[in-house]
């Protein structure tokens, strides 16, 4: 890890306007008194996020209290032009709240309140800082719950879900947190705070709502969300479906679709994955299969059960050689639990991992993972594939050593290589973990010049001084009109200004 500049009494890197550290904090502790952190033994708790294979400590971390102390902080830093970077739970797997030596990390992990449970509107108004988790327990007793559902939903902040515009495993049915959302409080670079949507379904005007919603911190700072609550099924039941083969699987998944049948989700573990999860949470899954397929429905009772019977039948047709509906919920949230935990899982089996996110068409899944699997021979590594194959997103896990000269950077090029053949195939370079700085390097196999020009147009109509998680998202940002453009990524490798473990 690279010293922090503080420590060896240097001024900030690159200063703008105010060029001492110190008098950064004095500044920041005039708005929000001791909630600034500056020690640098403190200051390592905040040095990565979920992408743990970089760590940079930043110039101090903020931890406001209010919405006032909030928009208090970015009017300094604008004013005084110090970068931002905001950071949730610290979940994120792309790097999205990776610190910058030469700014602030602004953390919500105070804001951390539901303020209020409209069931009249089916919705929730509450803090950035809360769980994805503490939504649906909070409205479980009133028969309700909050759809999205990621697998980090018990630790995962609901402004991370937004930044992110996260998914999960029911987002095939449910939609990912875009179409759950319908209301934000947005603090601007500038101090402004403005409102975006409300408690209404749609609103007049342009769709800001829809801006915001996955643009990763880079043009504002969420202080508050209302969400939408949805009635919790009356019935569900899910069908543990085994398959020889992977093609075997994607052809089950392409034939309940193409039924005309949208179940609450559709989740597949390839063989590694399936030992790993089987080993660790003992659910019963088969292992003699090279695909596993959990398909769960839901709705009245009558029409659960019909269903479940047309996907049994589908299922068989398409040479599945395990067949098990969950005969209660105790059986069904088993199920479920070896998929839930197959990240830690695979943890297990293996040192390090590597987790990609990229989006395919489904008919494009044998042949995608058979690609994955030779591009990761070629480079020494295996892979254990979990993804949601209802929507094509998947996440592969690339198993490494950290400790092996050349294996991280092994990982990377896999990484890098998995998502060109995604963007190749017709499909995307994330599904819900987001860009960051680990796919911003990739931005320009999937758009161009042309399209990265109009983005960061955007992004500037926010933040026309670069202050918000700058270094995210895009290759080369222009600063806007006069000011040129600041290069944020040189050199034959990967991330090569990010200091690592």
């Amino acid at each position: 890890m690279l010293a922090h500049p503080c420590l060896v009494k240097m001024p900030c890197p690159n200063p703008v306007t105010l060029t001492d550290c110190a008098a950064i904090v004095r500044g920041l502790r005039g708005i929000v008194g001791d909630d600034v952190i500056d020690d640098p033994a403190e200051l390592a708790a905040y040095a990565s996020d979920g992408l743990t294979a970089y760590s940079q400590l930043p110039l101090a971390v903020v931890l406001p209290r209010t919405t006032a102390d909030v928009a208090a902080v970015l009017r300094f830093c604008h004013d005084g032009q110090i970068k931002v970077v905001p950071r949730g739970s610290g979940t994120s797997l792309s790097g999205g709240a990776l610190p910058l030596a030469d700014g602030i990390v602004l953390g919500l992990g105070r804001f951390n309140r539901i303020l209020e449970v409209d069931l009249d509107n089916r919705c929730a108004v509450v803090q950035p800082g809360v769980t994805n988790l503490a939504i649906s327990a909070a409205v479980a007793a009133d028969g309700f719950y909050y759809a999205p559902d990621p697998s980090s939903q018990i630790a995962c902040s609901i402004g991370g879900n937004v930044a992110e515009n996260a998914g999960g495993v029911h987002c095939l049915k449910y939609g990912m947190t875009t179409n759950n959302l319908l209301g934000v409080e947005l603090v601007l670079m500038t101090g402004d705070v403005v409102r975006l949507g409300g408690r209404g379904l749609d609103g007049p005007g342009y769709d800001l709502l829809g801006i915001v919603c996955g643009s990763e911190g880079l043009l504002g700072i969420v202080t508050e969300v209302t969400v939408r609550l949805l009635p919790r099924p009356e019935s569900q039941r899910a069908l543990l479906l085994g398959f020889p083969t992977m093609t075997a699987a994607a052809g089950c998944v392409a034939a309940i679709i193409g039924d005309g049948i949208i179940p609450a989700a559709i989740e597949i573990m390839d063989r590694p994955a399936i030992a790993a999860a089987e080993a660790f949470v003992h659910a019963g899954y088969p292992l003699d299969v090279d695909a596993l397929m959990i398909v769960e429905v839901d709705g009245p009772p009558a029409e659960v059960d019909y269903l479940i019977a047309e996907i049994d039948a589908l299922a068989l047709a398409a040479g599945a050689s395990t067949v098990r509906a969950s005969a209660s919920d105790v059986e069904r949230t088993l199920f479920w639990a070896g998929r839930k935990a197959a990240f830690p899982a695979v943890g297990r089996i293996a040192s390090d991992y590597y987790c990609v996110d990229g989006t395919i068409p489904r008919r494009t899944l044998p042949a995608v993972l058979t690609a994955i699997t030779a591009i990761a021979a070629a480079k020494g590594l295996t892979v254990a594939n979990v993804f949601h194959a209802g929507d094509g997103n998947l996440h592969p896990l690339i198993l490494y050593d950290g400790d092996q000269p050349g294996q991280l950077e092994a990982a990377e090029a896999v990484g890098a290589a998995i998502l060109e053949e995604c963007v190749r195939v017709g499909g995307v370079l994330t599904g819900e973990h987001g860009v960051g700085v680990e796919k911003r390097d990739l931005m320009i196999r999937q758009f161009t010049a042309t399209d990265l020009a109009q983005q960061t147009r955007l992004k500037c109509a926010f933040d026309d001084r670069n202050l918000l998680n700058p270094g995210k998202v895009f290759p080369e940002l222009c600063r806007c009109a006069e000011m040129g453009r600041v290069h944020v990524h040189r050199g034959a490798t990967r991330f090569p200004e990010l200091p690592r473990f």
